[in-house]
């Protein structure tokens, strides 16, 4: 950390002074904060990212490269806090002139801001005001998101992203991460370089094929790195400069985007093979050799067929999490351990179909077979016949497996083939009927009434996003079951009154884990991610959940709580990562809930020298 006292050294030599103010730069460059050491008062505890946490709510100098002020500092969104500029601040720093007279509090912009997107009717000009107020005033960003997060959560991510990856050329106004395209190869690191941030902590990282529902978006998948990172941070308290958001464009499939004159990608059909392998292994190889071991790398949306194949060859060399099979699994469990205690038993007395053999639905059987493993001490290969499978052909069963893909052969069990879902819920008699197939509507009525006739409480999770591709509404499924489901989705629906009584549905969102997930692993400087550590994500989600939750039919807390979730779900990943001698931040903190709620980024504004 620099002090401003390296600033006032005596007048040095010529090649001295040189080597100083290039030291000086460097430094500057590479993120240190320069603030004044004399004014503040010292604790001695640092926090991940080694500042020194007692000093969080002293004045600080608006630092970039040189000291902000005026109209440049007014154009900095990290810095700039519009007509909230106090009287002093503007005198200080030259925005005398600049702003209206009138100084407010940011208490009062986030009212002025919230009421003016409550008048939009349409969720993407929502979405576009969000990301225009983002790329000016990043604090009061962060502020509205964090203590709207039920309302704007939707806004941001799921579902309204969705329609925004796919306008993505049409509304693209300036860059918010790095692209990194076939025409980088071999100079990738370079394009890392020019990120003006130095200390990324945290990298999602997508090439677009598969955007939630969406199917191949390309180049404008950015979308879903940049909305996952802000979630990182006003779920997850991670600094957004510590963030970093990256397209892989190696093309599209996508004959409507690549005859749009508005798309902002290669104009070319994907890349395969080698040629794809060998520019991700470039990209893996960089952020390593740019960022060190420690920076987490999210893979997100990638198709089937590459999302496992990235993750089976970097987990065991760099610290790769995949949201779409991982953390979608371990915030589906976290919702069964809850669910638990509506339905009764353990886990290994239920029975799981699932609507959908892709990286969601594999990653979060595998998940299951893992908690059955560890609360029975049963071998997972017993485990995984409990679960079942249902694909675009039907049943998965042992007869196809000649012709299943990897993946999907460890849940091929014995059985005659059954091609319809409704003929498999009546043959496997599931407890549990989960939906991860990316195809709306099927869950039909006469698959919710068999549930329903199956099981008194049929526990029923349509997963897929966004709202238009859910296997069944929450009215459909409450309706169809005489009221006596519990149900779950991956986009947000109403509450639903059904009998006189009002049906809370709950959200199984990832967004509950992997803000919290990524902080447990920052904050215990984890190198690697283990499958244990997800399992201490999902069983401290489902510990958030009170009997209150359950009285409303809810297996999730509300996103109202979601900071205190996220602290609570990092501290038992931190945990489980020195447990595991995986975490490199040493010594261990003795309490890892306080040490990480004090981790968090405020977006409160700082007072500036």
């Amino acid at each position: 950390m620099l002090s401003f006292k390296h600033l006032l050294r005596p007048v040095l030599g010529g090649e001295e002074r040189k080597s100083w103010c290039l030291l000086l730069l460097r430094k500057m460059m590479n993120g240190c904060n320069l603030v004044d050491n004399d004014s503040a008062v010292a604790g001695g505890v640092e926090d991940m990212y080694g500042e020194d946490i007692a000093t969080m709510g002293q004045p600080v100098t608006p630092w970039t490269v040189s000291v902000a002020s005026g109209y440049t500092l007014m154009r900095d969104p990290r810095h700039n806090k519009g007509v909230a500029f106090t009287e002093r601040e503007r005198d200080a720093h030259y925005l005398r002139g600049l702003l209206p007279p009138i100084v407010l509090s940011q208490e009062l912009q986030e009212k002025r801001i919230m009421h003016m997107l409550r008048q939009y009717k349409v969720p993407l000009q929502r979405y576009m005001a969000m990301m225009d107020l983002q790329e000016r005033n990043e604090r009061l960003f962060y502020k509205l998101l964090i203590d709207n997060v039920e309302e704007l959560l939707p806004v941001v991510y799921t579902p309204t992203v969705g329609e925004a990856c796919q306008k993505y050329g049409s509304i693209f106004r300036r860059p918010q991460g790095l692209y990194i395209s076939l025409k980088e190869k071999g100079k990738i690191l370079e394009v890392l370089k020019n990120w003006p941030e130095r200390s990324v902590q945290v990298i999602v990282v997508t090439d677009g094929e598969r955007i939630l529902g969406l199917g191949d978006l390309g180049c404008q998948g950015m979308g879903i790195p940049v909305g996952k990172l802000s979630l990182y941070t006003a779920l997850g308290g991670v600094r957004p400069s510590a963030c970093l958001p990256i397209t892989i464009d190696v093309g599209t499939n996508n004959e409507k985007l690549l005859n749009d004159e508005f798309y902002i990608g290669l104009r070319q059909r994907r890349a395969t093979g080698q040629e794809y392998a060998e520019l991700l292994h470039e990209f893996m190889s960089a952020v390593k050799q740019n960022y060190g071991e420690k920076v987490l790398i999210q893979f997100e949306d990638f198709a089937n067929h590459n999302a496992f194949e990235l993750l089976a060859r970097y987990s065991s060399s760099h610290l790769v999490f995949n949201d779409d099979i991982q953390g979608t699994a371990s915030v589906v469990l976290a919702g069964l351990l809850a669910a638990l205690k509506l339905l009764g038993g353990t886990l290994a007395d239920h029975r799981f179909l699932f609507l959908g053999a892709g990286e969601a639905g594999t990653g979060i059987a595998e998940l299951i077979a893992l908690e059955m493993s560890k609360q029975t001490g049963n071998p997972i290969e017993e485990n995984r016949k409990k679960i079942w499978l249902v694909d675009s052909k039907g049943l998965i069963v042992d007869s196809r497996k000649h012709s299943l893909q990897h993946f999907k052969k460890p849940w091929a069990h014995e059985h005659e083939p059954v091609s319809k879902l409704v003929d498999a819920v009546k043959a496997i008699k599931p407890t549990v009927l989960i939906g991860t197939s990316g195809v709306g509507k099927q869950f039909t009525r006469e698959v919710v009434e068999a549930m329903a006739s199956i099981n008194e409480k049929p526990l029923i999770m349509a997963l897929s996003n966004p709202t238009s591709q859910a296997e069944c509404t929450a009215e459909e499924a409450y309706t169809w079951s005489e009221g006596r489901a519990i149900f779950a989705s991956g986009s947000p629906f109403d509450p639903f009154e059904y009998d006189g009584k009002v049906f809370v549905p709950g959200q199984a969102n990832n967004a509950y884990i992997f803000p919290g997930f990524g902080l447990g692993v920052i904050m215990s400087g984890a190198i690697r991610v283990h499958d244990d550590m997800l399992l201490a994500a999902s069983e401290a989600l489902a510990a958030q959940v009170t009997g209150e939750h359950f009285k409303k039919g809810l297996i999730y807390p509300p996103f109202s709580d979601i900071r205190k979730i996220s602290a609570n779900i990092a501290a038992k990943v931190a945990a489980k990562a020195y447990e595991l001698g995986l975490a490199s931040h040493l010594p261990q903190p003795e309490d890892l809930v306080k040490y990480a709620e004090n981790c968090m980024y405020s977006p409160v504004y700082r007072t500036y020298r």
